[in-house]
């Protein structure tokens, strides 16, 4: 199945919850840049690219498995979902592949949660948890999906939409941690484009004052 062209990537939840600017720039301006970082995560994404089930220590495993929520307007597909028998019934549990280790931010969480709410749209069937699989630490992070990590996945992809209906990239906004790591930087001039605007509202400011408003 491919993405329907009105629905939202999945994969723009994890760059919204990241950066809103830099999910404007991929999926609206249709902007992309390599670095070391994205090069890595295609390396690692290279062992689920492949569509195929099979069965491990008694579990159902999927990969590249096709995804969409017409609640949420979001389509996809997840690296891995494992089907776990319980009782007759199967539950998912998505895993999400990742490069590097776990992060500070709740980007990829956000992202493995959207394939939650996904799937259970699709299957009828609750999803509390899954899996982030990083590939430096190459262990498993198991991620709940409890109600405030559902709410910013939900408030995410109401974002997106919103940006998609509008058609507008968002302004820029340096954040060192994240920035420097970001593939779009100079594509993106994040420190240029935030002291542009900022001296802009300061300028603003001192004309209004000086205008005895």
């Amino acid at each position: 199945m491919e993405e329907d062209d009105a629905s939202i990537p999945l994969s723009a939840i994890q760059h919204a919850v990241y950066c809103p600017r830099q999910a404007g720039l991929i999926h609206l301006d249709r902007l992309w840049a390599e670095n070391r970082f994205t090069a890595e995560g295609q390396i690692v994404h290279a062992r689920v690219d492949e569509a195929g089930g099979r069965r491990v220590r008694g579990v159902r495993r999927q990969t590249s498995l096709p995804l969409a929520s017409a609640r949420l307007g979001i389509a996809g597909v997840a690296d891995m979902v494992e089907f776990i028998d319980e009782g007759g019934l199967e539950r998912p549990f998505p895993i999400e592949f990742k490069r590097g280790k776990p992060k500070a931010h709740r980007a990829d969480e956000a992202q493995l949660c959207a394939q939650a709410l996904c799937l259970e749209e699709m299957m009828g069937r609750a999803v509390p948890e899954g899996a982030l699989y990083y590939a430096e630490t190459k262990r498993r992070l198991v991620i709940a999906f409890d109600a405030e990590l559902r709410a910013l996945t939900e408030t995410a992809a109401a974002e997106l939409r919103a940006m998609f209906a509008g058609g507008r990239v968002p302004g820029a906004l340096y954040r060192a941690e994240r920035c420097r790591a970001c593939s779009l930087i100079e594509l993106c001039r994040p420190r240029a484009l935030s002291r542009s605007a900022l001296n802009w509202r300061q300028h603003s400011v001192e004309r209004l004052l000086g205008s005895g408003l």
